[in-house]
């Protein structure tokens, strides 16, 4: 049995716990009462709208499924959109001299022009998509240029001769047509739509290995001022593109055609993560007019315009550098006639601001020939209003393949 005294310790102890304990609490309940609500572990923020991914997780939660994670596969769209691609096969006749001896101006004075030309046939590989069951299918012009024959070649098997419905060279597009039956066809998207971040994948037949399948990004859209074609509104990717890939399908995650792949930003030639695709908000309407018409129509007015710099602002005595300077106008074209003279800065079309020399091209190039608009601007420190009527582009001369900015080569797979 416990004595007397060791009872007393244990009492003793026991009212000093509790003293000390009471104590605590009467310091934590005068002190800090938060730390006796029910959700004191909870630190609230202020919270914005739900992301997306936190929505699509909820729902998929509330249908019982177990999660939303990213998809390990994108073979169902590969599987959608890969019999649409094919491969082309180009080959033309080139003459050649025989030998560069015989340009030295030397040897000319005691041979002559002895050299016989020489012919040789020189093939190209690319890339195209059938959009249609009528058999059009639409590719890079720079992969069919100047082709005497056109080979293409299905993912079935099958192969066949095509022909050139028509090109355009200032957005690098050409439509070709082939005669087979039970064609298959892309599914074509929304390129407006897109993203930066959003998942795109490439199909060509790079360095004519065969239909390859690529996975990237998109690294940035409305691309412009590269230098690569007349008009440009590229979606870049790093999606790999290489040699061969020019003309292939660009597309999203549902296997939907988005865009056709172009040219590349490379030091070497190959692939290093900056590739650009034609968005099919460009090309659907480019392809369009070529199968109607044979080629592209656009509006032109017949005038050579310069952006207004600072210095340029202020001997014209302007507040701001929006808008453009005429530096030439064409005799007897459409502004011409208009009434337009160098000189004169124009800054609206239609009411709408023209801030630099693409802006005012672009906005031209979308009016039908014969159509009216109004050019607001300012000659002389006054403002002018002149309505000039619209005539059809010209077709550009065949030019060599452009070079990208900072001496960096703009490779045209």
């Amino acid at each position: 049995m416990n004595s007397p005294m060791q009872t007393g310790k244990f009492i003793s102890f026991l009212f000093k716990s509790v003293t000390v304990g009471l104590a605590v609490a009467f310091v934590i309940l005068f002190l800090r009462p938060d730390l006796l609500t029910k959700d004191s572990a909870v630190v609230e923020f202020t919270q914005g709208p739900k992301p997306a991914a936190e929505k699509a997780l909820a729902a998929a939660a509330a249908g019982g499924q177990a999660s939303l994670a990213a998809p390990n596969s994108y073979a169902s769209a590969v599987q959608l959109a890969a019999p649409a691609v094919v491969n082309i096969y180009t080959s033309k006749v080139v003459t050649t001299r025989s030998s560069p001896f015989f340009d030295d101006p030397f040897m000319q004075r005691f041979f002559g022009d002895m050299q016989v030309p020489r012919r040789q046939l020189e093939s190209s590989l690319g890339s195209g998509v059938i959009v249609s069951g009528q058999g059009y299918i639409l590719t890079n012009n720079h992969v069919i240029e100047g082709a005497d024959e056109i080979q293409v070649a299905l993912s079935d098997g099958r192969t066949t001769q095509a022909k050139v419905v028509g090109n355009d060279r200032e957005t690098d597009l050409a439509v070709l047509s082939i005669d087979l039956k039970n064609l298959p066809t892309i599914v074509i998207g929304e390129s407006d739509a897109l993203r930066v971040g959003d998942i795109v994948l490439a199909i060509g037949n790079p360095f004519g290995v065969g239909q390859t399948v690529t996975h990237g990004i998109v690294s940035a859209t409305g691309r412009n001022h590269l230098g690569i074609n007349t008009f440009e509104n590229f979606i870049q990717t790093d999606a790999a593109i290489n040699p061969g890939n020019s003309g292939g399908a660009l597309i999203n995650a549902e296997g939907q055609l988005i865009g056709v792949n172009t040219a590349i930003f490379s030091r070497t030639g190959g692939s290093q993560g900056i590739g650009f695709a034609i968005p099919l908000s460009l090309a659907k309407g480019v392809m369009q007019q070529i199968i109607e018409h044979g080629h592209a129509i656009r509006g032109w007015l017949g005038i050579e315009v310069q952006a207004i710099t600072p210095p340029l602002a202020e001997s014209f005595g302007l507040s701001e550098t929006k808008g453009v300077i005429v530096a030439g106008v064409l005799r007897e074209g459409p502004a011409d006639q208009a009434g337009l003279k160098p000189g004169d800065i124009i800054n609206q079309i239609n009411g709408k601001a023209v801030d630099d020399p693409l802006a005012l091209m672009n906005s031209v190039a979308q009016f039908p020939p014969g159509t009216d608009i109004k050019l607001q601007g300012i000659r002389g420190g006054k403002p002018f209003d002149l309505t000039a009527k619209v005539s059809e582009r010209p077709a550009p001369p065949a030019a060599a393949p452009q070079r990208m900015p900072e001496g960096m080569p703009g490779q045209m797979p």
